[in-house]
Order: structure tokens, then C-alpha cells, then sequence
């Protein structure tokens, strides 16, 4: 099922514009035949604020990718960040018309369907909503999907965005010529590149620190908890180096890629690193200590406020598999060990090779391509799972209509006249009631 279908995956990040070519192998894997990369000038936070520097970078990251994958590209699924995300939590309740039928696809989706249609705040929309938890007739049921009963009852994760960002991401995709499959919230997305299905289970929470924002996933039992972004992420850093440090901020960004760390102790105070002055002015030299102490300062910041989301579920003793680190802030030396002593969980750097193909450039593997390999992941499950619903409502619409099988007589049932007078008339003297045995009519005579 939708091996060879050519899905494309589009990150527009606050640092980045990534298109990401890939198909589903035979084995399962991810092929991928091409990448486009560019720099992103349009976006703050996660969120467009310049409709036409994003198009002109949408159109050299999809050109670069076509280019390399030889595939005209035409259609593309995009993700969706910012701090304006967040999520809440809703039951759904549906009662069946038949109880005797088998519980179909095409029911769970009239039931996730029906939450689309819960008020939401003015400016706000439903970016979307994946079904947790399903009972039938109160029992929990792991798939309800031919069982059967009379009430189906659901939970759903509610994603809510603004319904500007959203429409200003898609009306950058069509500026730049193509047409949007699905809109995916990049912390999902980044979870099925990086995650597997034990971590799913046991726990986990999906760290990614992007250059505008930290995305948070959280998952327990293979279900998606809660989700979160924070408003920081890599180029806070690098404005905080830039002031703290006193220099522009192309050499900030180089020297915290370059020589950064997220541990201030693990730095000596006599390595430094000498930055050109401005303008004839001296060279300025920056010790790999005070460096290390600017950034430290800032991912404590960030790691508390994913403390306070991984509080927010009341599950941080449930959380078996800890941290997944992933994003280009991932790569920052050290920041396993931070991660760890502010949230008290184990923490490993998430990288997307797990389910790329063996022949899947190196280059591709770092974590900051999760998010656009993930989207690419996710399309293809989401395809998957469309297929399979249209599959059950055509089986629906041709399903014969069971009618009420016709009543038969009992030859021993024993009926009233319809004729008798009713207690409001005058009952003739000497009436009494006729009773009519089907299997033995009485004699006249035999009536009184």
C-alpha cells in the first residue's frame, strides 16, 4: 500500500526551508530520491511574517529537490508550528442505529468528524484531532473495528491554531505553485521520524529544538498525550551570544555551532576563540567558558518550561523512555547531561536514519531533518488510512438494508374481537366476549 508513490515533505522553519523527496519501500523504509535546503527569512517563531520571502524560498528548496530527484513537484504536505499551538482534550459519544451490525471505519471517523465541530475561540481553528482512547459500550477497546455495540465513545487530542497562520501557510503554497496534501504539526511529525513504537509505549517525551521554536510530543501507551511549543529555541541563543558577547550575529551563530556547549563546567577559561573586530576595530576574543555560560543560561530557561508541559500530564513517573532530543539545537554538545539534571529523565539525541533506506545520504540523517523526513512519514500514514476509510464507507453505501423479518402468526395466540364495544359504549344485555381460537373455531351452540 503506497509503495512507489512519490510524497513530499515541506519544513518551513524560522532558519530553514526543507523539502524532503521520499517514497515507502518494500521493506518498510524510506527511500529518499532528493532534498532542497534553503535559508528562511519569513518566518519568526514558527509563524510567517513574510508572505513573499517564504515563497521565493519554498520555490529554490522544491527546485533544488526536484532537480536532484528528477521528480516534478506538484503537490507537497507542510508543517505547522508557533506558539500559537495548543491542545485540549474531548469525548466523543456516538449511539449506533443498529447494535447488531460490525463497528466500522467509516464510524470512528463520523465520530472524530463530529469534535470539528466543538466552539472555538474567535481567530482560532482546528488544525487536528487524533483519536486517543475508543470504548464500546463502555468497555475499552484497542481496535473497535468490526466489534459489536450499541455506544461508541472516543477521546480526542484537539489541536488549536490561528486561523491566520494556518491560511498565510497555505497561501504561501500556492503563491509558489503547488497544492497542499495535509497540513502536519511539526512535533508529530518529528516524532515518527525519531520515536519507535517501544518509546510510544513505555513513555517518551519528543524534544525538538528548532531555530524558532522547541516542540513538545508527549506519548504513553502508542498515544499521543499532550502537545506544546515553546516560543525559544536556536536563535535566541545566538542573540544572547550576540549581546553578551558584543558581536554580529554571523559570527555568533558560527561560534556557537562551531565551539558552543550547553555545560559551562565543561570548558576550560584559557580556550578562546578570537572574533574579528567591526570595521578595523581590534579582534575580540571569546572564552569557550563565558560562551558555554550564555548558552547554558538559555536551554536551563528552555528545559524548564519543558519540565512544566511534562508536569502539565502529571506523567513524569510514567515516562519510562525519557527524552528524545532532536532538531538542529540537538547537536549542541553537552546537552544530554543538561537535559537530564533540569528534567530528572534519560535523554538520547534523536537522528531520522532508523527508518531511512541504507542508501539514504549521511547528510540526511542529522536531527535537523526530522521534522521533514517525519512530515514525508506521516503523509504516507495518513494516505494509508484514507485508503482504508474510503474502502469502508464504499462497503457501507453498498450494504443491503437488513429489514425486520416478517411477524408470523402463532396458531395458538389468542385474539380479542376488534368488534367488542369499547368501555365508553352501552354493552348489549347478555354480551359477552367472543373468543376466537384459530386452531379451533367453537360451535354456535357451544357460546353462551
Amino acid at each position: 500500500m503506497n509503495e512507489g508513490k512519490i510524497i513530499v515533505g515541506l519544513d518551513i522553519g524560522t532558519t530553514k526551508v526543507a523539502c524532503i523527496v521520499g517514497r515507502k519501500a518494500d521493506n518498510g523504509k524510506i527511500e529518499i530520491l532528493g532534498y532542497g535546503k534553503t535559508i528562511s527569512t519569513g518566518v519568526r517563531r514558527g509563524v510567517v511574517t513574510n508572505i513573499f520571502e517564504t515563497v521565493n524560498a519554498i520555490k529554490q528548496a522544491v527546485k533544488q529537490a526536484s532537480d536532484q530527484s528528477g521528480v516534478e513537484i506538484n503537490r507537497v504536505s507542510v508543517g505547522i508550528a508557533g506558539q500559537h499551538i495548543k491542545s485540549l482534550q474531548h469525548r466523543g459519544v456516538m449511539m449506533r442505529d443498529n447494535h447488531e451490525t460490525e463497528i466500522t471505519e467509516a464510524e470512528l471517523e463520523r465520530l472524530r468528524n463530529d469534535t470539528f465541530k466543538i466552539n472555538m475561540m474567535p481567530g482560532e481553528e482546528i488544525i487536528d484531532i487524533i483519536r486517543q482512547d475508543t470504548y464500546v459500550d463502555g468497555e475499552l477497546a484497542s481496535n473497535p473495528v468490526g466489534m459489536l455495540g450499541s455506544k461508541i465513545e472516543a477521546n480526542f487530542h484537539v489541536i488549536i491554531g490561528q486561523t491566520s497562520a494556518a491560511k498565510n501557510i497555505i497561501k504561501c503554497i500556492e503563491n509558489a505553485g503547488l497544492e497542499m496534501d495535509y497540513m502536519i504539526l511539526e512535533p508529530i511529525a518529528s516524532a515518527q521520524a525519531v520515536l519507535d513504537e517501544e518509546e510510544k509505549d513505555a513513555g517518551v517525551v519528543l524534544v525538538d529544538i528548532g531555530g524558532g521554536t522547541t516542540d513538545i510530543a508527549i506519548f504513553k501507551e502508542k498515544k499521543i498525550q499532550h502537545t506544546a511549543v515553546i516560543p525559544f529555541g536556536g536563535n535566541i541563543i545566538t542573540e544572547d551570544i550576540c549581546t553578551g558577547c558584543s558581536i554580529i550575529r554571523h559570527y555568533a551563530e558560527e561560534v556557537k555551532v562551531k565551539f558552543g556547549s550547553a555545560l559551562a563546567e565543561k570548558n576550560r577559561d584559557d580556550e578562546v576563540v578570537s572574533i574579528p573586530g567591526i570595521k578595523g576595530k581590534a579582534p575580540k576574543e571569546i572564552s569557550f567558558k563565558n560562551l558555554a555560560g550564555i548558552i547554558q543560561s538559555r536551554l536551563e530557561e528552555i528545559f524548564e518550561l519543558v519540565n512544566y508541559e511534562i508536569q502539565k500530564t502529571k506523567s513524569s513517573n510514567n515516562l519510562i523512555a525519557g527524552i528524545v532530543l532532536t532538531g538542529g539545537g540537538a547537536m549542541m554538545k553537552h546537552i544530554q547531561q543538561l537535559a537530564e539534571f533540569k528534567t530528572g529523565l534519560e535523554s538520547r539525541i534523536g537522528y531520522p536514519n532508523e527508518h531511512l533506506a541504507e542508501n539514504t545520504l549521511k547528510e540526511l540523517s542529522s536531527p535537523m531533518y526530522a521534522t521533514a523526513i517525519g512530515i514525508v512519514i506521516e503523509t504516507i500514514a495518513r494516505m494509508e488510512h484514507d485508503e482504508q476509510l474510503q474502502r469502508s464507507q464504499a462497503a457501507e453505501r453498498t450494504k443491503p438494508i437488513v429489514q425486520a423479518p416478517p411477524q408470523t402468526i402463532d396458531p395458538e395466540t389468542v385474539m380479542e374481537e376488534e368488534t367488542r364495544p369499547t368501555d365508553s359504549e352501552p354493552k348489549p344485555k347478555g354480551w359477552t366476549k367472543i373468543i376466537t381460537r384459530l386452531s379451533n373455531l367453537l360451535k354456535p351452540e357451544e357460546i353462551d
